[in-house]
């Protein structure tokens, strides 16, 4: 996700010490995992054991950096928030399975899980094989974010800084920013750095589990980017072919946005119609791309359908390639108070409730008429965090609370659990 705004938040944390992954006592044996199976796509749909599969998840991007044993992360919050998100009935988590340093860059997720190319804090990394393995007692799978064509973890932008030893023009131009981070393809040396993470993350054997994460069926897929852009067809191609060539076990996505607009057109069939290509991702952002002003509470009344005609395209390009879809992020801001910050926890959510059940059925229309649509996540998971406190469900650029979701959210945790429960009803 990235979002124009003209106040910019940074998060200061401090860096963890690099170490060591350890044990847990308390780690279970493999075969005691819960899931022991794999998500695959038969026939234009994801099956588990021959019968269709479905789910209703969340983005959790920072579960990596709360799973830190250290003074950026919490580990005893992150068990708290898997538990909650497990009691509302969702399955699948997307989660940054990348981040790039070094941590003095603004506006950044820190500490970095990757300080210089090949280089790792292994208390990160730690963080990561901690999620994983307490993800899969409770049955929960993983989207593996792999890169970023924004800044915020570094990404695409870093690896180019890195090459080229150049600063990154951080984004207020936004054309430059974007030229800038689509360097990225074209350097054989980034696509090497890249490709060894991926190897790195493939082959290794989480301690908690003692399973290699190719082998671990809390990984539900690899996803190549957050919303990659201005690719060459190629490295979708060739990219979601090595990663099938090291990981035969686990299904491979793209992250795409779908044709948000205002960019330049990218063949979306195109794209997901490559062979290492399994599934296909959509995002919705009225607010971001102009259709919606929480500040003109009205103007959602024309936004709706907007949102609605973007669906119902990219379903209907989804059904043309035979491959499942997965609306895998959506949002919308809390009410806007004249007397008060529009992200103040205690702000109504009004029109994001109605956004929420208004997609929620687009997708529970695809699935009773048999259409690709198996899966969404929304952005993003808060959980008990609020504004002033670390890992909020809103990346360190932004304002603490736009588009977050929280444990207090009565009326929204109520739709979710619903469209969970309506979701979980088509697997039985």
């Amino acid at each position: 996700m990235q979002r124009t705004l003209l106040v910019i938040l940074a998060v200061g944390l401090v860096a963890a010490g690099c170490r060591q992954p350890k044990e847990s006592p308390a780690a279970a044996a493999p075969e005691k995992q819960a899931g022991a199976r794999f998500v695959k796509v038969e026939k234009g749909r994801f099956v588990l054991d021959g019968k269709p599969y479905y789910f209703v998840g969340a983005n959790f991007w920072q579960g990596m950096n709360l799973g830190v044993d250290g003074p950026s992360g919490d580990r005893d919050r992150l068990l708290r928030e898997l538990d909650r998100m497990r009691g509302l009935g969702l399955i699948n988590l997307r989660v940054m399975a990348s981040s790039e340093g070094p941590n003095s860059e603004p506006y950044r997720t820190v500490p970095a899980l990757m300080t210089s190319p090949g280089e790792y804090d292994g208390s990160v990394l730690d963080g990561l094989d901690f999620l994983l393995a307490e993800m899969g007692k409770r049955g929960l799978r993983a989207v593996m974010v792999l890169n970023n064509f924004w800044q915020w973890s570094g990404g695409m932008a870093q690896y180019v800084s890195w090459h080229e030893k150049t600063p990154i023009p951080y984004p207020g131009d936004y054309e430059t920013f974007i030229d800038y981070s689509a360097k990225f393809y074209g350097y054989e040396e980034c696509q090497d750095w890249f490709r060894d993470h991926i190897a790195m993350l493939v082959n290794r054997t989480n301690p908690y589990t003692g399973v290699k994460y190719k082998d671990d069926p809390a990984v539900f897929s690899w996803e190549l980017g957050n919303e990659p852009r201005r690719y060459p067809q190629s490295w979708i191609d060739d990219t979601s072919a090595y990663i099938h060539s090291v990981d035969p076990n686990h299904m491979v996505t793209t992250g795409s946005e779908g044709a948000p607009p205002g960019e330049p057109t990218q063949d979306f069939v195109k794209t997901h119609s490559a062979v290492g290509v399994d599934y296909v991702t959509i995002h919705i952002w009225p607010q971001n791309w102009g259709w919606y002003d929480p500040k003109r509470p009205a103007t959602y009344k024309a936004a709706e359908p907007l949102a609605i005609a973007y669906f119902e395209k990219h379903a209907k390009d989804a059904s043309s390639m035979g491959k499942p879809l997965v609306l895998e992020e959506f949002g919308l801001a809390r009410d806007w108070l004249p007397l008060k910050n529009n992200l103040d926890p205690a702000s109504p959510t009004t029109n994001k409730d109605l956004y929420y059940a208004m997609l929620y059925k687009q997708v529970m229309d695809s699935v009773a008429s048999g259409g690709p649509a198996m899966g969404d996540n929304f952005w993003a998971w808060a959980g008990e965090a609020r504004p002033g406190l670390s890992w909020v469900g809103d990346p360190p650029h932004e304002p603490a609370g736009w588009y977050s979701v929280y444990d207090a959210d009565a009326s929204t945790l109520a739709i979710i659990t619903a469209h969970a429960k309506e979701m979980a009803g088509r697997m039985k």
